[in-house]
């Protein structure tokens, strides 16, 4: 079984360099690719110096957004389980085991990480933060009939063989509705298992905002119902 972890980056030279090594330091036969949505931090000259066997980097010419850099990198997939990794170390790849379990157990296709159905350590942050992703997951199980607990997560961790089943159309934040919704569609066999969480705040280059968030309504109406 080899495992693809897919990194999209976005002005990340703070971080880029850790999760590199973090991901690396998993024993789980991977391939790492790095998709640089034309970074302009200097992420994108660091990423060219990588001569890595296990690692690919590609790179966008202009920013589109990380949906357009993950659709980029599921293009190059050819591990036989795939999982998605932000490069900003709120995300702790030593869990890529947990969620790899009910994968392996032959349970599930899908497997979320959640940040609220957890006893591990996470970062106390933003109250309407955390409410908004919440309600989110609400409004989001309602119009799939899952109970998710955290619908927003990175931590999406899928077999290989979806990825031929299902073409992903958005190109920003709205990727997360718009996969959750049609795994729902397909029935695919979903679970959740809790994960740590380690969130950055606004000054440390979080990027998604509340028009993020207005946005994922429409996504899940329009996947939901008219696609």
């Amino acid at each position: 079984m080899k495992l693809t972890v897919v990194i999209p980056v976005y002005n990340e030279i703070q971080t880029i360099e850790e999760i590199i090594r973090r991901v690396q330091a998993v024993e789980i036969e991977k391939e790492i690719i790095l998709v640089d949505d034309c970074s302009t931090d200097g992420s994108r000259e660091y990423l060219r110096t990588l001569n890595v066997p296990n690692i690919r980097v590609l790179f966008h010419e202009k920013n589109q957004g990380k949906g357009a850099a993950l659709q980029t990198g599921f293009e190059h997939v050819t591990g036989d389980v795939v999982v998605i990794q932000d490069a900003d170390l709120e995300y702790d790849p030593e869990e890529y085991p947990l969620l790899l379990n009910p994968i392996l157990a032959g349970k599930a296709d899908v497997v979320y990480g959640s940040r609220f159905l957890t006893g591990a350590e996470r970062r106390v942050l933003f109250f309407w933060h955390s409410l908004g992703n919440k309600f989110l997951t609400f409004l989001s199980n309602m119009i799939t009939d899952l109970n998710l607990t955290d619908m927003e997560t990175c931590y999406k961790m899928f077999r290989a063989e979806i990825l031929k089943e299902m073409k992903i159309e958005q190109k920003r934040f709205g990727f997360e509705p718009e996969f959750t919704v049609k795994i729902a569609k397909k029935r695919y066999r979903i679970y959740e298992v809790g994960i740590s969480y380690h969130g950055r705040d606004y000054s440390e280059g979080k990027k998604i905002g509340w028009r993020d968030g207005v946005a994922v309504l429409w996504h899940l109406l329009k996947y939901r119902f008219f696609v």
